[in-house]
């Protein structure tokens, strides 16, 4: 099949909805598709042959982080030359609803299109007030994907209509094989890990390093992410690292972090670090508690409650007291990562694909 996939964020700044379309488009080429991908990005030496550019973005402040979106007459002429030359038999762009190129593409198509929704917010005014202009366009997906259960009700709330459920895909196999499981005479400090940018507010780092004062037993916290280090007794920065460096530092540690706080549709790092042997700690925010199955009997994570410093140091200190406990959080996290497998993720995908192909559009549940 010929499937064209669209980004609308910077391919220059990763992020999770860039990280979910690059790890797709390598399992769809793995299985034989022709895949290509659209994306703005203004550094073009290290793209793979299969992602064309569309040029640089303008960063646009959204949802307490900064998006980087391109929208330009010139990014417009481009993505119609990349839809020409396509000939896709299905074009797949993600969040449609963000002016950037996947809207453009959107636009544009003439080939059955599939949506993908990441974004989770309360309440947006700048999508309230586009809505009337926007809902128009979005008809014209012959289906809507929403990564969780939350971006199913931001898009809702804001648009209508409906979409299927299907989550992020995440490279478990990666993470299993990086694994070091501590050996029981091993007397080093319980490692703690934290992943996100520095100087996001959302992203937790300040609340985690204000329950890290309060934690009694000795431990040390590895801050993965650019941004400004605030310098704290037992926390090193590693920076901006590498898949496999990421791979490496999750697969030695005992403990992950998430005190995201808001804005988060899913958690692709609470699965990773659970397919890398982490028990894994987080916020009580919706995305999180269906990533760790918290409702369940035996729920995959410990969630603290959001923002609360000295909750999140009282969990940390159960799980560092207790390595039952936590050896019990960190086999459930093994098992509940394989739900989130790439094998499994695309062929629900394909599945979308498959039926939208001829022209039918996928009835929403």
């Amino acid at each position: 099949m010929k499937i064209g996939i669209v980004n609308p964020y910077s391919w220059d700044v990763p992020g999770g909805v860039q990280f979910h379309i690059r790890d797709f488009a390598l399992e769809l080429l793995e299985r034989g598709h022709d895949v290509k991908v659209l994306t703005p990005a203004k550094n073009t030496t290290d793209l793979p042959e299969w992602i064309t550019a569309v040029g640089s973005s303008v960063a646009i402040p959204f949802n307490g982080s900064v998006a980087r979106l391109s929208f330009s007459p010139i990014a417009n002429a481009r993505t119609k030359k990349w839809l020409e030359e396509g000939d896709f038999d299905v074009l797949h762009v993600h969040e449609p609803e963000v002016p950037s190129i996947s809207m453009l593409a959107l636009r544009a198509a003439t080939v059955p299109v599939i949506g993908t929704f990441h974004a989770a917010l309360d309440y947006s005014f700048s999508r309230s007030v586009s809505s009337p202009a926007l809902d128009p366009l979005l008809e014209k997906l012959a289906a809507r994907i929403a990564v969780s259960a939350e971006a199913r009700r931001t898009l809702v709330e804001h648009h209508g209509g409906d979409a299927v459920i299907i989550p992020n895909g995440v490279d478990t196999a990666r993470f299993r094989k990086a694994q070091a499981p501590r050996a029981e005479d091993d007397e080093r400090p319980l490692e703690i890990v934290f992943l996100g940018r520095l100087d996001e507010p959302r992203k937790g780092l300040d609340i985690l390093l204000a329950a890290l004062a309060q934690v009694q037993r000795p431990f040390h916290c590895t801050v993965i992410g650019g941004g400004t280090p605030r310098h704290v007794p037992n926390v090193t920065y590693a920076g901006r690292v590498s898949d496999q460096e990421k791979a490496e530092i999750l697969g030695r540690a005992d403990i992950y972090v998430a005190p995201n706080t808001g804005g988060e549709s899913f958690g692709i790092v609470l699965v990773e670090a659970m397919a890398a042997g982490c028990a894994v700690v987080a916020s009580d925010i919706e995305a999180f508690r269906t990533v760790c199955n918290a409702d369940s009997a035996e729920p995959a994570g410990l969630l603290f409650a959001n923002g609360d410093s000295a909750d999140l140091a009282r969990s940390l200190q159960q799980l560092i007291d207790a390595p039952d406990e936590r050896a019990v959080l960190q086999q459930r996290g093994r098992e509940r990562a394989a739900v989130f497998d790439w094998d499994k993720v695309s062929e629900e995908v394909m599945r979308v694909y498959e039926t939208v192909a001829d022209g039918t559009k996928v009835h929403m549940r």
